[in-house]
């Protein structure tokens, strides 16, 4: 159900690439931004004494078991008073998920993280069918984990970001060369949706479609699709086939709960 507008203190963000920022604005350290240190930002501003904490365990590549098992303790015992939960859609984007084990994962941290007083924040997945041929296998699956996460979000102290209802993540302009990552302007509306949800007035509706652009042409979308397979899917399947992820050794970018403020 929706928070109430209350001040927040400390802020720990849990999850995969969509959490740690990937394919945003580019910071002076070499990180991604992200949504997620754009809603630091905000609630940073809104500390009249300075005093707010952030910190973001998020590792691209991760799934729910590596997000549970490497995250959820950690970020459990910096007793932040706000945590941002996402996980599961790179094992529901992987042949044979166990769907299952996705759910009881997922609800095992996001009732730990309630359990020490955070009010949680979770989202749903966009629907990738609308932008992505070939994706309808994956439709039952996330339809299923919205279903279980919007189930949660009605218990007290949970609120839930609703992407797939959203009509603007049909657009491509909101989303990086990649396809799987948002750009900086989706990044820009997944963090006004978080505030929303933390009952902040809206800043802008951030569900609303993009203004009409003219289509690519012929040429230009098949130019676009060779250097996307070539680029991006070609590379994306063969760390599948090999085990390999994109966040295997690195780090997460704010491994602490530390002081940030709105220029950080």
């Amino acid at each position: 159900m929706p928070t109430t507008h209350r001040s927040y203190a400390g802020y720990v963000a849990l999850g995969d690439s969509f959490t740690e920022g990937m394919c945003d604005d580019l910071l002076p350290d070499g990180h991604y931004r992200g949504w997620a240190d754009r809603v630091a930002s905000a609630l940073a501003a809104e500390r009249a004494d300075g005093d707010f904490r952030y910190a973001n365990l998020a590792v691209r590549g991760k799934l729910i078991g590596q997000i549970h098992d490497e995250q959820l303790a950690p970020a459990a015992a910096m007793g932040a008073d706000l945590v941002t939960l996402a996980g599961g859609l790179n094992d529901v984007l992987r042949p044979g998920c166990d769907i299952e084990r996705v759910e009881q994962l997922l609800g095992d941290c996001a009732r730990e993280l309630r359990a020490g007083g955070a009010t949680v924040v979770m989202f749903t997945s966009t629907d990738p069918t609308r932008r992505m041929a070939g994706s309808g296998r994956l439709l039952p699956t996330i339809l299923r984990m919205k279903a279980f996460v919007q189930e949660l979000g009605r218990q007290d102290g949970f609120a839930v970001v609703d992407l797939f209802s959203a009509p603007c993540f049909d657009d491509r302009r909101l989303w990086a060369e990649d396809r799987l990552h948002l750009s900086p302007e989706g990044h820009r509306r997944v963090a006004e949706g978080v505030l929303e949800a933390l009952g902040r007035p809206a800043a802008f509706d951030w569900r609303a479609p993009l203004p009409v652009a003219a289509p690519p042409g012929r040429t230009e979308r098949l130019r676009a699709d060779a250097r996307w397979l070539r680029t991006h899917l070609g590379p994306w399947v063969g760390r599948r086939l090999t085990g390999r992820s994109s966040g295997d050794g690195r780090p997460p970018k704010r491994a602490e709960l530390l002081p940030y403020s709105q220029e950080s």
